[in-house]
This record gives C-alpha cells, sequence and structure tokens, in this order.
C-alpha cells in the first residue's frame, strides 16, 4: 500500500482488548480523507496509534515510505502533527507563543523561535482569523478559541502528514465550515496528506477528497468523492449509517435520515 502516509494491518487497543483489528489506508499528497464511522468503531483509537500516542500490537505506520513505528518523539513530529478533539491544557502562554510550539521539532537543542518563525505563526493565526487573538493568555480562551489555536500550532508545525481527531467538535457551524475549508487549502496548497476524523459525515461530503469506512475496527468500504455516483456513495454510507438517503444540492451530496412511509 503506498501513499504519503500509509497505514498497514494495524492493530491496537487498550488493556489487551482489540478495537482496531487490522485496520489497513493510505493517504496521498495533497489529499483530504474523512475516516467515518459510528461512535466505539476504533476512529481514535486508530489516529492515536498512528500518532504513536498508543503502542502497536500490529502493522505498521510508514510517512514518506519511512516507518515511524520506532521513532522518538521528536522526530515522528517532524513528520506527522496531531489535533485532538479538545484544546491542551497549557498554561502560562500567550496564543503566539502556543502556535510557536509548532516549530520546536525543526530546532536544535536550545534553540528559540525566532523573527521568521514568529512572521509564520501570526500569518497561521490570521489564515484563521485569530490574528487579533496572538497576545491573550491562551488559557482564557473559549473551548473552540483553543481549538483553533492547536489547528495554527499544527500547520506552524508543517508537518508531510496532519492527523486530526474531530478538530471541529467545539466549533460552532460557521466556524466548522471555516476550518475544514482552510484545512483543504492548506492541504491541496502545502501538498499534503490530511486524514481526518468527523462526527457528521455531511462535513466530509463537503470538502474531502476521499471517506474511508470504518466498522467493528477495520477499514470496510470508501468513497472517491471525484467518482462515487449518488447511488455509489448512499450504498456504502448505508452500510455504516443504516437507512440513510443521499440527495444532491448545488454539485454537493448531503446524507439525511430516509423518511418512513406511512
Amino acid at each position: 500500500m503506498s501513499g504519503l502516509l500509509s497505514l498497514q494491518d494495524i492493530t491496537a487497543g487498550y488493556a489487551g482488548h482489540e478495537v482496531v483489528k487490522g485496520a489497513s489506508l493510505s493517504v496521498e499528497a495533497g489529499e483530504f480523507c474523512a475516516l467515518l464511522g459510528l461512535n466505539g468503531c476504533g476512529k481514535t483509537t486508530l489516529l492515536r496509534a498512528a500518532c504513536g500516542l498508543l503502542p502497536l500490537q500490529g502493522g505498521r505506520c510508514t510517512v514518506q515510505q519511512q516507518d515511524c513505528t520506532h521513532l522518538d518523539e521528536r522526530r515522528r513530529a517532524g513528520l506527522m502533527s496531531g489535533v485532538p478533539q479538545r484544546g491542551s491544557l497549557i498554561m502560562g502562554k500567550t496564543v503566539l507563543e502556543v502556535v510557536l510550539m509548532g516549530f520546536n521539532p525543526r530546532l536544535r537543542l536550545l534553540d528559540s523561535p525566532g523573527e521568521t518563525h514568529k512572521k509564520a505563526a501570526l500569518e497561521n493565526l490570521d489564515r484563521l482569523g485569530l490574528l487579533a487573538l496572538a497576545g491573550r493568555d491562551y488559557a482564557q480562551l473559549s473551548e473552540g478559541q483553543k481549538q483553533l489555536v492547536i489547528l495554527a500550532r499544527a500547520l506552524s508545525q508543517d508537518t508531510p502528514v496532519m492527523l486530526m481527531d474531530e478538530p471541529d467538535s467545539a466549533l460552532d457551524f460557521v466556524n466548522r465550515h471555516m476550518v475544514l475549508a482552510k484545512i483543504r487549502e492548506v492541504l491541496h496548497d502545502r501538498q499534503r496528506a490530511g486524514l481526518i476524523t468527523l462526527h457528521d459525515p455531511n462535513f466530509a461530503l463537503t470538502y474531502c477528497d476521499r471517506l474511508l469506512l470504518m466498522k467493528d475496527g477495520r477499514i470496510t468500504a470508501e468513497i472517491d468523492m471525484k467518482k462515487a455516483t449518488r447511488e455509489e456513495v448512499q450504498a456504502a454510507l448505508g452500510l455504516i449509517y443504516g437507512e440513510i438517503a443521499v440527495l444532491e444540492y448545488a454539485g454537493r451530496y448531503i446524507m439525511t435520515k430516509r423518511a418512513q412511509e406511512g
């Protein structure tokens, strides 16, 4: 299995219990892929295993054909960035200082970010509409604002691969659309590989290039949004979500619960 990011036969879980059971996927450069599935299917566990936050029980993760399985945290951070569901617990730092942390994997021991790094960090804050918050105390922000700052930090990390676990979970409707559009733009422009878990399939249908469907710890199907017909999208999503209908509006697909007859 090739790709900028490749997960091959990943098995992972907790306390001896297998949650992910031989899952395989790949993401190409410039591709934005969504990992979809019901609660408990293994989406977050798979991302945590890929990031190195959870030991692999089997399989391997490669970035640019480099095996990441046994890399230390610093070397792995140079290859992939992660955005969790909730903002990190960080005290005593301004928003700008938090975003500047994204450059740490590329700095030498005892080095500090310079003016070039500061300029890039401010540009990433501006990209997400956060420039006015640069001097604010990160700990005093709302959960949604914190999530946007962590995303700006990941953009500053500028890794070949971005792994994102429902980064929109604390955001309102407008900011969800803004963030997903910005992520898509960055991945396409910088030719990075992005894998994201999303709770709402409709956001994936709107912004992602390919949908990977997960059930019972395995990748069971995928949808190429450039090629799939409405009927194919509905059939594939129906395997996960049951009695649904997929509608087409303004060139986009929308998933809804199928109306009960009678």
